[in-house]
């Protein structure tokens, strides 16, 4: 069973924790393998990537890199994982304490810094939703399905206090998911130039 399976958005949080040997130059080192990854399967895909390859971008032997991950599973399982909290923990910035235009719009400025930060990462998480997300499908029922639900609330808070126009908040998030992946796409295309954000918090 994958180590994703049945996480809950805590235990998700947990996976990212610093290890308890190693300490400062084990994260940095696992970070550094992490962005290198992220490459190699954007670039390759799951099937085609390497640890022969992943190795060489990162400037480490081979049995370096398998000190840290055992396998190529793990090590792509980790990247996914990585990923996840990333964009999960800027739904922090959606709470009822706000009004939904100062935070629905802080929220869209993170998700386009986020992409464009880390755009091999999105596109690697991307691909394993398009092939059915057989390593992470189980967290996405989970901590995913957890986090929508509780960010809905606050959605049907705001609209039932007449701060916002009634919309399904479930059709709100994917949209702006979608957005912000295709943005990205056409990004690394040449397609669109870099974002930019006005005072006003707007992103063209």
């Amino acid at each position: 069973m994958s180590r994703l399976a049945g996480a809950s958005l805590a235990q998700l949080a947990a996976m990212r924790e610093p290890a308890a040997a190693g300490g400062r130059i084990r994260q940095e080192n696992e970070a550094h393998i992490l962005r290198a990854a992220e490459g190699v399967f954007a670039r390759a895909g799951f099937a085609g990537a390497t640890m022969a390859e992943i190795a060489l971008r990162a400037g480490m032997p081979k049995s370096n890199l398998h000190y840290y991950f055992r396998t190529k599973q793990a090590l792509y399982r980790a990247v996914l994982a990585h990923t996840l909290q990333l964009w999960l923990a800027e739904t922090d910035i959606i709470s009822a304490e706000r009004t939904p235009q100062a935070a629905l719009a802080q929220y869209i400025r993170a998700k386009m810094r986020l992409s464009a930060s880390h755009p091999d990462a999105s596109r690697v998480f991307a691909n394993e939703l398009l092939h059915g997300a057989p390593e992470i499908g189980d967290v996405l029922r989970h901590a995913l399905h957890e986090l929508v639900a509780r960010k809905a609330t606050v959605i049907r808070q705001w609209i039932a206090s007449g701060q916002m126009a009634p919309v399904d908040p479930r059709h709100l998030f994917f949209t702006i998911w979608a957005a912000g992946r295709r943005i990205a796409a056409q990004r690394r295309e040449g397609g669109v130039p870099p974002f930019a954000l006005e005072s006003d918090g707007t992103v063209f």
